[in-house]
């Protein structure tokens, strides 16, 4: 990459911090050449894939990355076979990089799935860069300039060339440009606090040569238009104009803004009363705060769940005080509807809470992204924090004295929740997930409530409301056999009468019978991206190795119910190794407990659909011996 030529006027602007004002470790430096330093002196990251795999961990910084995203990043969709072994190995080498620094495993630490960098003890100058940002704009909005330009200038002073410089991938070009757009952003939002200081005459010579590199940001080219008028340069100011209206015509065939022609009407009447400077936020008293409505579409199939929805108003809607904020829980199995459920009771509910709905699906977001994503529905302004405990600070900070519903679908662990937990006050909470969370359980007192699959009745209103005709009603006890062949969950039974509505001719006794003789019911049950298979693909992918090869091997018991000792013998385990894995598939919703049998012992039950989703796996994956090997 090659040094843009606004650089030296950016490094001008400040110096940065020396290194006595630093903490003492790693410094780690992305905003210009890939760089760490100890001490002022660089370490030797390694070649170009040591270099990306670090690139793509500080871009996580305190987040996990996990290997497939790694791998994702580094090969850009073509990864050799060996790829997690030479992720594996770019990880021991920078580890041993930072040992030669007197710094332990404690900075890359292995965590499923993969790794994360923990930055406590070291510095990071892109997130030094997006702190003096967000102080700088605070400082904007409670009318202080003078202050809020010298935090810019400190946080421009960090940049010492193009970000991720030296870094070749894919990813890396599309993060640089990312941070390169938030210096330009800085950069305005510096000029602007200048302009309201009386400094348009020293500006000129910096936004001449700021208008020549970005010719088409047009917020820089106001700028300098309002610098060259208060400083007497009347027909310079006029030349910038038509200079810039001929080069966005002959660039991008559009005329200037209405910002600009706007200002050069008034230049050219002479009537320019020191208008307000574009880019300076009003102060934060005088802004309508904004009430965000973010649930998804309501489920227009949604049956059923009556009881859970008076237990979520008996917990969720009470009046009286609460410390802290009171929270329900929804867990069951892939595809059982928790999520419908979440929806359903926040769409009836949402009257109740006029602050605003929040929703977040936790399986796509970094709880960075999703703190971001609930900043900015609240009404933060400006560059936000980039460390999850300040940026959660805020977000707590937004939500006091506000009564706001949040919706936090397919949590995963409580560590990946407890930031997005509002603690104390007026605001609720539902989670979906199929992990236990009992650290959640056990320190917000949350109401759990596992959902099972539909009853007969139920399951018939849903073949029925998709079907919009009197098959399912004409014949019964072909419907109640459907309904059990689609477990009872809604996906698949969505699936099936979806199936009929496009076969007008067929009776629901046609599919009952293609279905039982089907050797892959699944497959046809299976409608889009998120169908039943889809969704147990997904929990099958976030166990581990060994829990996911008993998943498969475990098939083979195809009776109503079976105990440990007979799983033992289908694995190939001793029985305490077998009661382990059970309880492992038991948690995430895979496997049911039934009861104790006459011997007392536990005994533990398929779902049917569930059992044929392991078994069709079973021939196409290694078995557990391959997996403890």
């Amino acid at each position: 990459m090659s040094v843009h030529p606004i650089f030296p006027i950016i490094q001008g602007a400040g110096k940065p911090k020396k290194k006595e004002d630093i903490e003492s470790g790693l410094e780690f430096r992305i905003l210009g050449p890939l760089e760490v330093q100890m001490n002022g002196q660089g370490l030797t990251v390694g070649g170009p894939r040591q270099r990306a795999v670090l690139s793509a961990l500080l871009l996580s910084v305190n987040q996990v990355v996990s290997c497939d995203s790694l791998i994702e990043k580094v090969w850009n969709g073509r990864p050799p076979r060996t790829a997690r072994t030479q992720v594996a190995i770019c990880i021991a080498t920078l580890r041993k990089v930072f040992r030669s620094a007197g710094w332990g495993e404690e900075t890359i630490t292995t965590a499923t799935p993969g790794y994360m960098l923990n930055l406590a003890g070291h510095s990071l100058d892109s997130l030094r860069f997006e702190q003096m940002v967000a102080r700088a704009t605070e400082w904007t909005a409670e009318d202080r300039p003078a202050e809020a330009a010298a935090a810019l200038r400190e946080a421009l002073a960090l940049w010492r060339g193009p970000a991720l410089g030296g870094v070749y991938a894919p990813f890396a070009e599309t993060e640089a440009a990312r941070l390169d757009e938030q210096r330009m952003l800085a950069v305005e939002q510096q000029m602007a606090l200048r302009l309201q200081l009386g400094e348009h005459q020293a500006l000129l010579g910096e936004l001449q040569a700021l208008v020549g590199a970005c010719p088409l940001r047009e917020r820089l080219r106001y700028y300098l238009m309002l610098a060259q008028y208060r400083s007497g340069r009347r027909a310079e100011a006029l030349t910038t104009f038509r200079d810039g209206m001929r080069h966005s015509i002959e660039e991008i065939g559009l005329e200037l803004g209405a910002e600009l022609q706007s200002l050069h009407d008034s230049i050219l009447r002479d009537e320019f009363p020191q208008p307000a400077v574009p880019g300076i936020a009003a102060p934060l008293r005088d802004r309508p705060q904004p009430v965000p409505c973010q649930l998804p579409e309501n489920d227009a199939y949604f049956i059923g769940r009556s009881r859970e929805q008076w237990l979520m108003d008996d917990a969720l809607l009470s009046d009286s005080p609460q410390l802290p904020s009171p929270i329900a829980y929804i867990t069951g199995s892939p595809g059982i509807g928790k999520t419908s459920l979440a929806v359903n009771w926040a769409h009836r509910s949402a009257h109740r809470f006029p602050d605003g709905q929040l929703f977040a699906d936790l399986r796509q977001d970094r709880t960075l992204d999703v703190l971001h994503q609930f900043l900015r529905w609240l009404g933060a302004e400006g560059p936000l924090p980039t460390d999850v405990p300040e940026a959660a600070e805020r977000y707590r900070a937004m939500l006091k004295g506000k009564r706001v519903l949040l919706v936090l679908d397919h949590a995963s662990s409580y560590a990946g929740l407890r930031h997005l937990l509002p603690g104390r006050g007026e605001c609720r909470v539902i989670i979906t997930g199929q992990a236990d969370l009992d650290e959640l359980l056990q320190k917000y007192s949350a109401l759990r409530l596992r959902i099972g699959p539909l009853s007969d009745e139920e399951s018939r209103e849903v073949l029925t409301s998709v079907l919009r005709d009197s098959r399912a009603e004409e014949s019964p006890r072909a419907t109640r056999r459907l309904a059990a062949l689609c477990g009872h969950t809604p996906p698949a039974l969505r699936a099936a009468a979806t199936k009929l509505l496009t076969k007008q001719h067929w009776r629901v006794s046609d599919l009952v019978r293609r279905l039982e003789r089907s050797a892959d019911r699944l497959a046809e049950l299976s409608i889009g991206e998120d169908s039943l298979r889809a969704r147990l693909d997904r929990s099958v992918r976030e166990l581990d190795p060994l829990s996911a090869a008993a998943y498969r091997e475990l098939s083979r018991l195809d009776g109503a119910d079976f105990e440990a000792a007979e799983a033992a013998k289908v694995l190939g385990t001793d029985l305490l190794d077998a009661e382990d894995l059970i309880e492992t598939l038991v948690d995430a919703q895979l496997l049911e407990v039934v009861s104790r049998g006459l011997s007392g012992e536990m005994r533990y039950r398929w779902q049917e659909l569930v059992r044929l989703h392991a078994f069709h796996s079973l021939c196409a994956a290694p078995g557990l011996a391959n997996c403890v090997g």
